[in-house]
C-alpha cells in the first residue's frame, strides 16, 4: 500500500490533537469551543485519512475511543449496558450504503436463502440535548447517569429528579425487576432564550446553544438550578436485566421498536410526537426534507434524524461495532456550518466604493448547496478572524442566503502563514483607498473606477428600478471597458449602431435594446428614486418616502430644510433623512438630476386620469386584513408584478409567513412557507385565485 506523504501525517497528527482537546473542553471542562456539525466533518476527515493510511492510525487517535473522559466532580459509575454513540450520514448516498451493508450482514447470518427485506423502519427526530440513562429497581427511578465514554458515565441522580417530564415511579401494576431507560434531556428553546437573557443582565458569559445550556445545567451541583431551568425528556429505549445473566440485558415480550416505544409510552415516559414507522429510505428521505423545513417551527432543536431498524431479532443478529450499533443511524440535516480550508482572499468593490474582503474556499456543502466563496464584509472583520493564508476556516449558512465566515481554527494553522489584510490601493482602479473614523467600510472614491461605474449602472437598469431589459452584466462591462459608457447619462445616448459593434449584439438585439431604454424614463417616480442608489433607500421605502414627496425637487427641500416631514413617515428615521440630505447636498448629484430632467426622465409622480368606478384600485384598504406573501414561481406573471398589483389595491407584501398574513400567494416549487402558512390555517391562494381575488371575481374569499 501507498505510504502517506509527509503532508498527510502532519494532518493527521493535527486532527488528533484538535479533537483530543475537543473532547477534554466538551467532557472534562464542560467549556466546549467547537460545534458538532464542525466536529463530525472534522472527525470525518480523520477517518477517511486513517482508512487510507492505516500506518497513520495512533493510540490516541481520537478514531479508538468512544469519548472524552467524564467530569470529576460527580461519581463515575459504570454502565450496565454500553451507551453507544450512532454512526453519522451527512447525505441520502450515505444512508444507501448503510441499507446496503446491513443487508449484506444480515443475509450473511441467516439461514434464509432469499435477501431479507428490512421492510419497517423508525424514523426519530435526533434531538440536539444530552444523552440520559435512567435505572429503575422494581419501578422506582435508583440512579440516572450521563453518556460519559460510553462504558462509564456521572451519576446526576438529583439533578434528573427535577426534570418533570421524567417518572419518579413507573406508571406500571407489574414493573420489572430492573429497567434502564435511554432518552435525551433537553432545553426548550424559549427557556433557553430567557436564560441567556437572565445570565446577560447578570454579566456572565451566554450559552452558545441549547445543547451546551442542557449539558451546562446537568452539571451543576446545586439540583435547585437544575430545577429552575426547567430541563424536558424524551424517551426512545430500553434495556432489561436478564436474570439468568446479570451482566446482560434482554427485550421482554415485546419484538420490535415501534412496540417499545409504546410501552415507554404507557410506563409515563415522554416519547417525542413526531416519531414515524415508515417501509422504505424513499419515506424516510420524505421525512427528513419535511422535517429539514419544519424544524424551525419546532420548540426544540434538532440536527437530523435517527432511523432504526424495527425488529429487534434484526438487531441482535446486526450486533454492534465498538463504537455504535448496526442498526441504527443518523441523517444529519444539512450543515450550516462546516470546516473548510482558505484557497485565497479576493477583494470586491461595490456600486458605492466600498471594498469586501471575500474568502475562497474548497467546496463545501452546507444547507443543501455547494458554497466556495463567503464575504469577510470589512477590514473590522478581517482584523477580528485574524485571517491567516492556508487556514482552516469554518462557514455559516444558518437560515442566511449569503454565506459567512464566523471563525478560524487556528491549532490547524501552517507555520510561518501570512497574515491577510486588505489592499492599501483598490484593486480596480488603483486609487488610494479611504477608511472613515467612525465607520468600518473601506472605500474607493475614484468615481471613475470601472467597478463602481459597473455596480452603479447594474442598479439602474435592474428590474426593480429603471428596467431595461437586455443591458445585463456583460454587456455593461463590455460598454464600461470600451470607455462607451462613463455615465447613467451616456446610456440613453446609446444608438443602434453603437450596440451592433459589439459582441454578441445583432440588429435585431440592438433595436430591442435602444426601445427598452427608451421605455425606461417613462417609470414611475419611486423606481426612479430607488434607481437613484441612495444609501438606505431601498425598493420599499423609495415608494413610502415617493408617495410623501411626489417629485425629486419637493424631496430636496425636505431633506436640505425640514427633515422632520421625512421622519413623520412611518418607517423612515433620521438615518434615511441625513443619507437623503447628504447626497441633495451633493454639487454632481444636482447636476445628475438636471441631466436626468434633459433626458425626458420625469423625476416626479405623473398625475393619470381620474380613477373609473370599475377600478378597483385601493379596494384592499377596506378589507380587514390584508397582507400578502409570495412563494414559488408565477407562471404568468412575475413576482415583482404581482407585487405593485397588490400595493396598487391598497395591500402590503411581506417576506415571511407570521400569524398576521392573510393570504400565502402560491407557484410553481413554493418552498418552507407553504408549509407554515397550512400550519397556520392562512388562506392559500394559486395564481388564478390571486387574479380572481384582484378582479372581485372569487366573492367567497
Amino acid at each position: 500500500m501507498e505510504p502517506p506523504s509527509s503532508k498527510n501525517f502532519k494532518r493527521s497528527i493535527e486532527l488528533s490533537k484538535l479533537l483530543n482537546q475537543a473532547n477534554h473542553s466538551y467532557y472534562v471542562l464542560d467549556s466546549p469551543f467547537m460545534e458538532d456539525s464542525v466536529y463530525d466533518r472534522l472527525y470525518r476527515e480523520l477517518i477517511d485519512l486513517e482508512k487510507q493510511y492505516p500506518s497513520l492510525l495512533r493510540a490516541d487517535s481520537p478514531t479508538q475511543r468512544l469519548g472524552g473522559k467524564p467530569a470529576k466532580r460527580f461519581i463515575n459509575i459504570k454502565h450496565k449496558v454500553p451507551l453507544l454513540s450512532l454512526d453519522n450520514a451527512f447525505n441520502f448516498e450515505e444512508l444507501l450504503n448503510w441499507e446496503t451493508r446491513v443487508k449484506k450482514l444480515l443475509n450473511q447470518n441467516s439461514d434464509q436463502k432469499k435477501a431479507i427485506n428490512l421492510a419497517s423502519l423508525v424514523c426519530e427526530l435526533k434531538i440536539d440535548g444530552s444523552a440520559l440513562a435512567l435505572s429503575y429497581s422494581k419501578g422506582l427511578l435508583v440512579r440516572a447517569a450521563t453518556r460519559g465514554d460510553g462504558i462509564n458515565g456521572e451519576d446526576i441522580t438529583s439533578n434528573v429528579k427535577t426534570i418533570t417530564s421524567i417518572p419518579l415511579c413507573l406508571q406500571l401494576d407489574n414493573p420489572p425487576e430492573w429497567l434502564e431507560v435511554r432518552g435525551e434531556a433537553f432545553l426548550p428553546n424559549q427557556t433557553f432564550k430567557k436564560i441567556n437573557l437572565i445570565r446577560e443582565e447578570q454579566g456572565n458569559d451566554l450559552f452558545a446553544n441549547p445543547r451546551n445550556a442542557c449539558a451546562g445545567t446537568l452539571r451543576q451541583l446545586d439540583p435547585q438550578i437544575v430545577a429552575s431551568r426547567k430541563l424536558d425528556f424524551f424517551a426512545y429505549s430500553m434495556h432489561l436485566l436478564d436474570s439468568s445473566n446479570p451482566d446482560q440485558s434482554k427485550n421482554f415480550s415485546l419484538s420490535n421498536q415501534w412496540d417499545a416505544l409504546d410501552w415507554l409510552q404507557s410506563a409515563g415516559f415522554k416519547i417525542n410526537p413526531n416519531t414515524r414507522n415508515l417501509n422504505s429510505l424513499k419515506e424516510v428521505k420524505d421525512f427528513l426534507t419535511k422535517w429539514e423545513q419544519k424544524r424551525i417551527d419546532l420548540p426544540y432543536a434538532t440536527d437530523g434524524v435517527v432511523i432504526k431498524i424495527n425488529d429487534f431479532n434484526l438487531q441482535r443478529i446486526l450486533g454492534a461495532t465498538q463504537k455504535a450499533p448496526r442498526w441504527a443511524i443518523a441523517l444529519k440535516f444539512p450543515a450550516e456550518e462546516a470546516p473548510t480550508k482558505l484557497i485565497k482572499l479576493t477583494y470586491q468593490v461595490g456600486r458605492t466604493g466600498t471594498v469586501t474582503p471575500v474568502a475562497e474556499f474548497e467546496p463545501i456543502e452546507l444547507a443543501g448547496t455547494q458554497v466556495k466563496r463567503a464575504t469577510l464584509h470589512n477590514a473590522d472583520r478581517l482584523d477580528y478572524l485574524d485571517l491567516h493564508a492556508e487556514d482552516t476556516i469554518v462557514v455559516r449558512k444558518a437560515g442566511e442566503i449569503i454565506p459567512e465566515v464566523i471563525t478560524v481554527v487556528k491549532a490547524l494553522r501552517p507555520k510561518k502563514s501570512e497574515r491577510l489584510f486588505l489592499p492599501t490601493h483598490c484593486p480596480q482602479c488603483n486609487e488610494k483607498l479611504i477608511r472613515g473614523t467612525k465607520k468600518a467600510a473601506t472605500k474607493c472614491t475614484n468615481k471613475l473606477c470601472p467597478a463602481i461605474l459597473q455596480g452603479a449602472l447594474r442598479h439602474w437598469v435592474s428590474k426593480s428600478a429603471m428596467d431595461i431589459d437586455g443591458m445585463g452584466a456583460k454587456l455593461i462591462e463590455q460598454l464600461v471597458k470600451k470607455r462607451i459608457v462613463q455615465s447613467i447619462k451616456n446610456i440613453y445616448e446609446l444608438n443602434e449602431e453603437i450596440l451592433e459593434k459589439l459582441e454578441r449584439m445583432g440588429a435585431m438585439s440592438a433595436r430591442k435594446l435602444i426601445l427598452s431604454i427608451e421605455e425606461s424614463k417613462s417609470q414611475p417616480w419611486h423606481r426612479q428614486l430607488y434607481a437613484l442608489g441612495i444609501l438606505h433607500i431601498g425598493q420599499g421605502n423609495a415608494k413610502t418616502i415617493a408617495k410623501g414627496f411626489p417629485s425629486a425637487m419637493k424631496l430636496k427641500s425636505a431633506a436640505l430644510n425640514s427633515p422632520e416631514l421625512i421622519t413623520d413617515i412611518y418607517g423612515v428615521g433620521s438615518e434615511i433623512a441625513e443619507s437623503l440630505k447628504e447626497w441633495f447636498n451633493n454639487e454632481e448629484n444636482q447636476l445628475f438630476l438636471n441631466e436626468l430632467k434633459e433626458l425626458g426622465i420625469s423625476l416626479e409622480t405623473i398625475e393619470t386620469e381620474p380613477l373609473s368606478k370599475n377600478n378597483k384600485k385601493g379596494f384592499l384598504e377596506t378589507q380587514v386584513g390584508n397582507n400578502f406573501v409570495l412563494t414559488g414561481t408565477l407562471s404568468s406573471i412575475t413576482r415583482d408584478e404581482a407585487r405593485d398589483m397588490i400595493e396598487t389595491a391598497g395591500g402590503k407584501v411581506n417576506s415571511s409567513v407570521s400569524s398576521n398574513t392573510t393570504f400565502l400567494i402560491v407557484g410553481d416549487k413554493a418552498g418552507s412557507k407553504l408549509n407554515k402558512a397550512k400550519d397556520l390555517g392562512i388562506k392559500i391562494l394559486d395564481e388564478e385565485e390571486f387574479k380572481n381575488l384582484l378582479n372581485h371575481k372569487n366573492e367567497k374569499t
